[in-house]
């Protein structure tokens, strides 16, 4: 049975775990799930619950409404920038990874409609992307007299290389979910409608490999992708001897000689 938190006509997230898995919705429809200040603190509050709760396996970042988002209200932001709207201390996390504590388990998201500005930030700073083939994306802050600052000028750029990735960063143009697939930005494209019950799939699968496992796995990949190749691969066999030493270990042992499946306990 999911469990939801306290909510409120001013919630601008939702929140919601099921076992193992954490629903986080945003929750501003009538603005296209534009981010203001008030949901960027509520989706920081969110993952910082979400990753510091020892129950929890893998989140799942989804849209209430038609729209994924339509990225920054920058009317209500207007006067908040250089006001902490985006500062996050060591104990909180960063939605886009810029600053603030480093996530330590995966997250999943599903986008449908439009996904402007921030809501291509915060997908590329996740883990999977699941999108509906209606999707209409746009990387615009060129066209608003700003620059993305959510990670796009290096995100994007290395997930779709330069050459690639620069048309739609200096000009702010659409693109489709079609040529979002092309870049490197999305996991799968799926038929409208499907995209949630997809990527709740895939949270469900990572929820049944082990929890050490996949947190320390998830490190390494981001350490490569922060400090590069060479410093992530000094890096590895740190992450070994409390993985060998795990209850969690002794068990993937003993479920693959007795032939079923395991039961991870994240110990």
């Amino acid at each position: 049975m999911a469990t939801q938190s306290n909510s409120s006509t001013d919630n601008r997230i939702t929140y919601e775990t099921d076992g193992y898995i954490c629903l986080i919705g945003l929750n501003r429809a009538d603005k296209r799930n534009a981010f203001d200040s008030h949901m960027i603190k509520q989706l920081s509050q969110a993952l910082t619950r979400y990753d510091s709760d020892d129950n929890l396996r893998c989140a799942l970042i989804f849209a209430h409404g038609e729209h994924f988002t339509a990225g920054l209200d920058l009317m209500e932001l207007q006067d908040k920038w250089d006001k902490g709207a985006f500062e996050f201390n060591d104990n909180e996390i960063d939605p886009w990874g810029i600053g603030g504590k480093f996530r330590s388990k995966p997250v999943v998201v599903a986008i449908q409609g439009t996904c402007f500005t921030a809501g291509i930030e915060l997908m590329l700073n996740s883990d999977v992307v699941i999108a509906s083939d209606n999707c209409n994306f746009a990387q615009m802050e060129v066209q608003r007299g700003i620059m993305p600052f959510g990670g796009a000028t290096v995100r994007f750029v290395a997930a779709a290389g330069w050459q690639k990735a620069m048309p739609y960063l200096l000009t702010g143009k659409n693109f489709d979910a079609q040529t979002a697939d092309k870049l490197n930005l999305v996991s799968e494209v799926v038929p409208n409608g499907e995209e949630y019950q997809r990527a709740l799939t895939i949270v469900k699968e990572i929820c049944t490999a082990a929890p050490l496992g996949v947190q320390r796995l998830l490190s390494s990949a981001q350490d490569a992708s922060r400090n590069g190749a060479k410093s992530a691969l000094a890096n590895i066999h740190g992450y070994l001897p409390h993985l060998f030493h795990s209850q969690d270990a002794k068990e993937g042992a003993m479920a693959m000689v007795e032939r079923r499946a395991p039961e991870f306990k994240g110990r």
